[in-house]
C-alpha cells in the first residue's frame, strides 16, 4: 500500500482529481496538441466539480510564470555552460523552442497545481461502490 505522499505525488503527477486521486482532470492526453488543455468540468469518479469558482484556473497563470520563468533560466544557464557563451540568438533560440515544446506541460501542471493548492479540497478515499463524495464545490 502506498503511503499518502506517495499517492499524492503520483496523483499531481499524473493529473487526478485531488478528491478521490481516481479520475482524470483532463479529457485527452497533452500530446494531441489542438486539445490538450480540455478540462473535464467534473471528476469522472467522484462528481467533484474542478472549477471551483468562475475564472478560478485564472491564478494558474502565475504558477505558469514561475514554469515559464524557471525554464528561461535552466536553459540559459545550461546553453552558457554547454554552447561556451554563444552568441544572444543561440540563447533565444534554445529558450524559445524548449518554451514552446514544454508549454503543454506548464498549461496542465499549472491547472493542477492550482487546485491541489488552491482548490480547498481534502482527499477522500473512494469506498467500493460508492463513486461519489461530498466535495461537489
Amino acid at each position: 500500500m502506498q503511503n499518502n505522499s506517495e499517492s499524492l505525488l503520483r496523483a499531481v503527477l499524473e493529473a487526478k482529481c485531488p478528491a478521490c486521486r481516481q479520475g482524470s482532470i483532463f479529457k485527452y492526453p497533452v500530446w494531441q496538441i489542438s486539445k490538450f488543455a480540455d478540462t473535464h468540468k467534473s471528476c469522472p469518479s467522484c462528481g467533484m466539480r474542478f472549477e471551483r469558482e468562475p475564472g478560478f484556473f485564472y491564478g494558474a497563470m502565475y504558477i505558469s510564470y514561475v514554469f515559464s520563468t524557471g525554464i528561461f533560466l535552466v536553459m540559459g544557464f545550461l546553453t552558457y555552460w554547454f554552447a561556451n557563451n554563444p552568441p544572444v540568438w543561440v540563447y533565444v533560440l534554445v529558450v524559445l523552442i524548449t518554451s514552446l515544446v514544454l508549454s503543454p506541460f506548464s498549461l496542465r501542471y499549472s491547472r493542477v497545481l492550482m487546485l491541489y493548492l488552491f482548490g480547498g479540497v481534502t482527499y477522500h478515499p473512494l469506498e467500493e461502490g460508492n463513486n461519489t463524495t461530498n466535495n461537489q464545490g
